[in-house]
Formats: C-alpha cells, structure tokens, sequence
C-alpha cells in the first residue's frame, strides 16, 4: 500500500463518526429529542466505576432501544453494532471502538430489569402528558396474540408416553393448560383463543393506545389464557372514554372503568337490550385507525417465561412511543422529575 492510501485510510479512521450519520437520519432525531444521560439515572448503581471498564448505562439503554427498535436477535445486534455506523454513532461508540458480543445482552436485560425498565417507559409517559401528548381525552384498549416458539408436538408426545405408562387412565389423554407447565419448553406459556377459529400458544398483549396522539399509554402481558376483561384493568387510563371490541363490554371490564373514571365506548354484543347498531359502526370507525398500532409491534416471541415476555413488551412499546414522538415534532421532551 502507498503512502498517500496509507494516509487516506488514517484519516478515515480519524474522521468523526458523527460526520458519517445522514443530518436526518431518525436516530440521529432521536438523540435530540431524548436525553438518554438523564433517562438511564436509574442504571448507574447498577455499574461500578471499580475493576475493567465496561459500558456505560446510557450505553447500555441505547443498545436496548436499537435492539427492539430495529427487532433485531441479539446475534444480529452484535453484528448490527460491529458493520452499522449509525448503529456505533447512536450508541455512543467511536469507529475503532470495540462494541458488545451476543453475550453482553443478556446479561444487560437481566440487569436492568423489568421494574427499573417499566420506570424509565412510566416517565417518559408522563413526560409526554405534562407536554399535552398523552391527554387520556380518548383512549382505545384492545389485546393481541404472542405466540411462543415451542415444540407443540414434542410435548403432545410426553404427554402421550406418560399416558401410557399409566394404565389408569381411561380418557384420551390432552396436552392443555392445566398440565402445560409440565410438559412445554415454555412453561408460563398457555394456550389462547380468540372467537372461535383462532388459537394460539404463548402471551397476550393488553395496550391502550391514546388517540390523541397514537401513543401507547400502558401495556400489560400476560398468559395466552387471561380474558381481555380481566387484563383491561392493568391498561385502563385514569380518565377519559375507552373505546374497545365486543370483549370490553362485560362485567368485569364495564366495573373496572368505573373504578378508574372512565366511561365506556364498549361495542355492545348483538343480543344486549341497549344495542345500538349505528352507534356501534360508529365506535368502530373511530377506533379503526388505531388498530395499526398492534400491526407494528412483533406477534412471535424469542423469549421464554413470562417476566422476559414482560420486560419485552415494555421495551417494545418504549420503542414505538419514541419513533412515534420524532415522527409528531422535533421539539426536545422535557423529562419529568424521576
């Protein structure tokens, strides 16, 4: 190699990183928009400033928030971060600079956390309401499926060879959610349904969505085998009218709005006295556009047990919040007191 290519390379790698990054590119959006210094306050006593260095906790939130953001596996990311210098520039790492391996990861979601981690999602919720985004005016609540990748028939098969070994038992036996926990490599995954042809093994996701400003307002995961009615309370807004489906319209939903000073746009079911059909096209209509939200975010899992599944889907709506708000204004959020 020449001198002058020599040279030219040097200088290549001397340039500043940032300088690489397209002026509008949406991360760079990003890092205006949100100080992630002081949203990772949290995390600090979580890294000692004693021993080999590591990766700071602003850091750490970052690679967390590229990872769900850009839905990618943590071998992927480890890749990601090594080729991507968007990826390098967002998470605060120069050219030269040695990032994180697949291991890494792992062990940052454990540490950090599904409370710490539901904190920093809480305030920058609230922050969003005290700036007049999320105004709890209008929310719409609806579910989703997660499927979970499991052998079915692997554990239909233990299932079968225990069956066999008992002689006892007269019915066929039946692979199902009381006897799941046994048998799957998932073990809180669960069996769900949705009306009559739609089945599925793993989670549900329960959001409200503030449709003001499309902005998911609280998300709650569970099992695949909790009802709609019984979850909607985890992600019911403190005011406002709450549109939802058919399943919104039972007891236990209508009791848990009024618990939490709602009023509801519940669609009513076809042989309830007080149906109003128009009134129902009506309801429907407004909370259609909203749906989409659901379509954005993933419907199969790559995490096992159901605090990882948690702890994903808070990051997963953290991360839809946060393009959604560079997507709305360009105004820098203004972080509430933690």
């Amino acid at each position: 190699m020449s001198i002058k290519s020599e040279n030219k390379q040097k200088e290549l790698f001397e340039t500043d990183i940032e300088r690489l990054v397209k002026a509008d590119h949406p991360l760079r959006k990003l890092l205006k928009a949100v100080d992630f210094e002081e949203l990772s306050c949290p995390l600090r006593f979580l890294w000692s400033d004693a021993g080999r260095g590591g990766y700071s906790p602003p850091q750490v939130l970052k690679i967390l928030v590229l990872q769900f953001m850009e839905d990618l596996s943590d071998r992927t990311l480890e890749r990601h971060l090594e080729e991507n210098n968007v990826a390098k520039y967002f998470c605060g790492f120069g050219l030269l600079d040695e990032t994180p391996d697949h291991t890494s990861f792992t062990r940052m979601r454990s540490r950090v956390g599904l409370k710490r981690l539901a904190d920093i999602f809480n305030r920058v919720r609230d922050s969003m309401k005290r700036a007049g985004i999320i105004r709890e005016v209008f929310t719409f609540v609806d579910a989703s499926s997660i499927k979970s990748r499991v052998d079915t028939w692997t554990a239909r098969d233990k299932v079968l060879e225990e069956a066999q070994k008992s002689q006892d038992n007269e019915d066929p036996p039946s692979l199902n959610n009381t006897n799941m926990s046994q048998y799957s490599s998932d073990p809180d995954a669960r069996f769900g349904c949705k009306g009559k042809s739609k089945f599925w093994i793993g989670y549900k996701r329960n959001l409200s969505v503030d449709m003001s400003s499309g902005m998911i307002n609280k998300v709650s995961i569970t099992r695949a085998n909790v009802t709609d009615q019984k979850a909607v309370k985890d992600v019911l807004p403190n005011q406002g009218m709450v549109f939802g489906d058919k399943a919104y319209c039972l007891k236990e939903a209508q009791i848990a709005m009024k618990q939490h000073n709602c009023h509801s746009g519940a669609i009513l079911k076809n042989n309830m006295k007080d149906k109003n059909f128009k009134k129902d096209a009506w309801l429907t209509s407004v909370r259609m556009p909203f749906e989409g939200t659901f379509a954005t975010i993933p419907k199969v899992t790559r995490f096992r047990g159901l605090m990882k599944n948690k702890f994903s889907g808070v990051l997963q709506a953290f991360c839809f919040n946060l393009k959604r708000y560079i997507k709305i204004t360009d105004v820098p959020l203004v972080l509430v007191q933690a």
